[in-house]
């Protein structure tokens, strides 16, 4: 059974243990080693994930037979526009295929459509094969968006927006 629930500050560890587990396999190709620890103590330190939360982002887990195998965070309203943002969404790789993905999105989807939002927005990066998992939901890109952090390091993005 696959259900969704809302995270709370109590969930702050299994969220930052889900992206240590799942990051390496899924950046490990991509990003050098010091970048992605970088990346990971950045984003998923308990105090960025309070900050999230004070700005509005909002965490939901998902599990499979009680056991949780992903998480997303969204913003609905982003910058004050009918716009939703997926700022992140992941499960365990043994768990790609099995629609945990797609159940998330469908559930931020309807969220965003009963909070009057018109349009799904987020970045991926643009050698992560993710991006052709988002198109198949229906996303297109709609720009390429470099973001520069610390040390020189660089998020190489497709900015993704689907329409509702």
């Amino acid at each position: 059974m696959i259900e969704i629930v809302a995270a709370t500050s109590a969930d702050f560890g299994v969220i930052k243990s889900l992206a240590y587990q799942i990051w390496p396999p899924t950046y490990g190709a991509i990003l050098s080693e010091p970048q992605l620890e970088y990346m990971l103590e950045l984003f998923y330190d308990e105090k960025a994930l309070q900050r999230n939360v004070a700005e509005n982002h909002q965490f939901i887990l998902i599990k499979e037979n009680g056991v949780v195998v992903g998480f997303a965070d969204y913003e609905l309203h982003y910058k004050n526009e009918p716009t939703t943002r997926l700022h992140k969404i992941y499960v365990l790789p043994e768990m790609h295929g099995k629609g945990c993905g797609k159940f998330m999105l469908n559930f931020i989807e309807k969220k965003a459509v009963e909070h009057g939002n018109v349009k799904l927005s987020l970045n991926v990066n643009r050698f992560n094969k993710a991006k052709f998992f988002y198109e198949s939901q229906g996303f297109a890109v709609a720009f390429e968006e470099d973001i520069v952090l610390d040390f020189g390091y660089l998020m190489e993005d497709y900015r993704m927006e689907k329409q509702l």
